[in-house]
């Protein structure tokens, strides 16, 4: 018997949902997102107005409650320290080592983050339509992958790749004795780069969330994680601009910019972090 016929949308080269038909009649519906995150998918009886979810087994089901877990326990704390070290420079002693320190705290959570978001898309329950057209498989676990075809896997290896950025841009933070052009160099830099990474990863977990057509889905608690994860991360690159040093003068364009930016994209992943811990099977 072959395959059944299936329905994709995505972007480009993404797919993000599948729809066809089983032997039964019923319509099974796999979202990119929701797989992966509450490892489930849907049938629809035909004639029927609902859909039931079929879920995982339990080993996959177990696996993406922990890595959910972990990853958005770790963007809270990770987005609570940003936060500190901003509103120590901005109403505490300022001291740059000491921001420093609360910075890099921060951002091996960011890392954590990351890497788990990242391990929770390798090792996600993958739809079968040739061994079982209405259930989700559960494959052997998995350090790593290359699956960049993958709009999920993209998103998170790019999310994960800015937070090893801003560990070069946090680790150079602590030098001292630089000049205005090595301190544009070795901090700035980096902290633009890690910026504008973690706005394409925003920007494509938009793509699969939305199927690759720009829309508001206020009903839907995925988008809202998506929506504020990405405003912090617009709100990153407005303190990562504003902290550029002007090399006649020596002084950043402006530190309070800088300042009250991180505090509040900070504050934005911490935000989403909260909701993640929600977005479980």
């Amino acid at each position: 018997m072959g395959q059944p016929e299936q329905h994709a949308e995505g972007a480009g080269p993404f797919i993000t949902r599948l729809s066809w038909h089983l032997p039964s009649g019923d319509m099974a519906v796999w979202e990119s997102r929701i797989a992966r995150r509450r490892g489930a998918l849907a049938v629809r009886p035909p004639g029927a107005t609902r859909s039931r979810q079929v879920r995982a087994d339990a080993v996959a089901i177990g696996r993406l409650r922990r890595l959910n877990a972990i990853a958005a326990t770790a963007f809270v704390v990770g987005g609570a320290l940003f936060a500190a070290g901003a509103a120590v420079a901005l109403f505490g002693s300022g001291d740059a080592t000491e921001c420093a320190s609360i910075y890099f705290t921060g951002g091996l959570f960011f890392n954590t983050g990351g890497y788990v978001s990242l391990l929770q898309v390798i090792n996600a329950p993958r739809h079968d339509t040739a061994a079982d057209g209405g259930r989700l498989a559960t494959h052997r676990w998995r350090w790593w992958s290359y699956e960049p075809m993958r709009v999920d896997w993209l998103s998170t290896f790019v999310l994960f790749l800015g937070t090893l950025v801003f560990a070069v841009n946090l680790l150079d933070s602590f030098l001292r004795g630089l000049s205005v052009q090595q301190v544009n160099r070795l901090i700035w830099v980096p902290d633009v780069v890690g910026c504008v990474l973690f706005l394409v990863s925003g920007h494509l977990g938009f793509v699969e969330i939305c199927h690759g057509r720009p829309r508001l889905r206020p009903r839907g608690l995925g988008w809202w994680i998506v929506a504020v994860n990405q405003l912090g991360s617009v709100l990153f690159m407005v303190a990562a601009l504003a902290a550029y040093t002007r090399p006649a003068t020596g002084i950043l364009i402006s530190a309070d910019v800088a300042n009250w930016g991180t505090l509040t994209g900070a504050l934005c992943f911490s935000v989403a972090g909260v909701l993640q811990l929600y977005e479980h099977p």
